[in-house]
């Protein structure tokens, strides 16, 4: 099941921005202010050491959360990477980073995960010119990903999106205005920065 609860409550047990929240706002702005505060009225004091399970459990459940995955659907991913000859934990997380939610979210043509995940569920992106509805479509080299309505632009939200000049794609993502091209394969550094990807390998590997 995926989680359907308080986001900022996630964000805060993680310990990281998730993407849950429009950069900005005042949900957003109450997250920074508490970010290093795990929930709970006792998330101020002093925890007792974790254990090994316990620290890859956390990190599993974090790239989850990230990805907005269910359980199976994570390992699921899991197993594909590692079927092939290579670094598991570097074919996970290029899976990942490939699904076309991620995609949208990641070159600011969406606010947040989750409005990412509804645009290509409403069927407002396509990719090569075909409308595509599945949120863990992978997209390949070369591809080109755009809205499929014009219209769509024009979502207030979307629009603010749109303006916000700050944002950052990833060196494999080339966005001119609102079209998006896979440029190269994407990298795991930025996985890395939030998630220690051998603590989940070894989660999965137990």
């Amino acid at each position: 099941m995926r989680y359907t609860g308080p986001r900022n409550k996630i964000s805060r047990r993680e310990g990281i921005d998730l993407g849950f929240k429009t950069v900005g706002s005042k949900s957003y702005e109450r997250l920074l202010k508490k970010i290093n505060v795990p929930p709970g009225q006792r998330g101020s004091k002093r925890r007792r050491k974790i254990s090994d399970h316990a620290r890859q459990l956390r990190e599993k459940q974090k790239l989850r959360y990230l990805y907005l995955l269910s359980e199976k659907q994570l390992k699921k991913y899991f197993k594909k990477a590692t079927i092939k000859k290579g670094n598991t934990a570097f074919y996970l997380a290029v899976s990942l980073e490939k699904r076309l939610d991620n995609i949208v979210f990641k070159a600011g043509l969406s606010p947040t995960r989750f409005s990412a995940r509804q645009l290509v569920s409403h069927r407002h992106i396509k990719v090569n010119d075909k409308v595509i509805s599945i949120p863990s479509y992978q997209a390949k080299k070369d591809d080109i990903i755009t809205f499929s309505k014009e219209k769509t632009s024009k979502i207030p939200y979307i629009e603010n999106i749109l303006s916000n000049k700050d944002i950052i794609s990833p060196e494999w993502l080339d966005r001119t205005g609102v079209m998006i091209k896979v440029i190269d394969e994407p990298t795991v550094s930025d996985i890395e920065k939030q998630v220690n990807l051998r603590l989940v390998i070894e989660h999965y590997s137990r």
